[in-house]
C-alpha cells in the first residue's frame, strides 16, 4: 500500500511528498525489487551472511544494485525522489566498501550477532601476541630511523603474512565454530596489524 501524501514512513528519514513516490524507501514506479532500507549488507547485496564471500558474488550484487538505485535513472524524478534515490545509492556504496574488506566485513557481521569488538576499550592481548607487537613496532621504528627501505619492506611482507593466517582463523572462528569472542580477539589483532602496516606505508613514502 503506498503511504498517504506527507506520512512519514516507519524506518526510515523520509516522508511522502507525492501519491505516486516512494513507499518504504522506494521510487514505486520505478520499483526496485526485494529492497527495503531496513535489510543489513548481506541482504541488501544478495549475500549470504557469512564471513566467507565470494568476490564474485559480491561484485555482481553490488552492480545490480546500483543498476537500479543509481540516481542518474531518477534525473527527472521529483526531488524527494531523487534524495532517495541518493540515500540507496549511498547504502549501496557503504554495504561494498564494508563486505569487500576482510577486517571491516567481520566487525560487521559479528556486530549483526550482537557481539562488540571493542576496539577502542579492550586492550588486552595475549602475552604472546603483546611480545610480538612489541618486537614488530620496534623493528619497524629502527627501520625508519635508519632509513632502510629494504627491511621496511621485510617486514610489510611479514606482517602480510601473519595477517593472511588470522584471516584464515578468522573464518574458522565465525563460519565453522561460531567462536564470535575468538572472532572479535582476532578483529582487534588485525587492527593493530592494519596500523603498523599503515606505518611502514608511510615511511616507504
Amino acid at each position: 500500500m503506498v503511504p498517504a501524501r506527507g506520512k512519514f514512513v516507519p524506518g526510515t528519514q523520509f516522508s511522502f511528498d507525492t501519491t505516486r513516490s516512494i513507499a518504504y524507501g522506494l521510487v514505486i514506479e520505478k520499483s526496485v525489487p526485494g529492497t527495503n532500507f531496513g535489510k543489513n549488507h548481506f541482504e541488501l547485496l544478495g549475500l549470504p551472511a557469512r564471513y566467507a564471500v565470494d568476490p564474485t558474488s559480491l561484485e555482481r550484487g553490488y552492480r545490480d544494485l546500483q543498476t537500479q538505485v543509481h540516481p542518474d535513472k531518477f534525473a527527472a524524478a521529483s526531488e524527494p525522489e531523487r534524495r532517495v534515490a541518493m540515500q540507496w545509492a549511498a547504502q549501496a556504496n557503504e554495504a561494498y566498501r564494508t563486505l569487500r574488506n576482510p577486517v571491516e566485513r567481520a566487525r560487521y557481521l559479528l556486530g549483526l550477532k550482537g557481539f562488540d569488538t571493542e576496539e577502542e576499550s579492550n586492550t588486552a592481548m595475549p602475552p604472546d601476541f603483546l611480545m610480538q607487537q612489541m618486537e614488530w613496532r620496534e623493528a619497524v621504528a629502527e627501520a625508519r630511523a635508519a632509513g632502510d627501505a629494504r627491511e621496511l619492506r621485510r617486514l610489510h611482507a611479514s606482517l602480510a603474512d601473519s595477517r593472511n593466517d588470522m584471516l584464515r582463523m578468522l573464518e574458522a572462528a565465525i563460519d565453522r565454530e561460531s567462536n564470535f569472542n575468538a572472532g572479535c580477539s582476532l578483529v582487534r589483532k588485525l587492527r593493530f596489524l592494519d596500523k603498523l602496516d599503515e606505518e611502514i606505508d608511510e615511511a616507504l613514502q
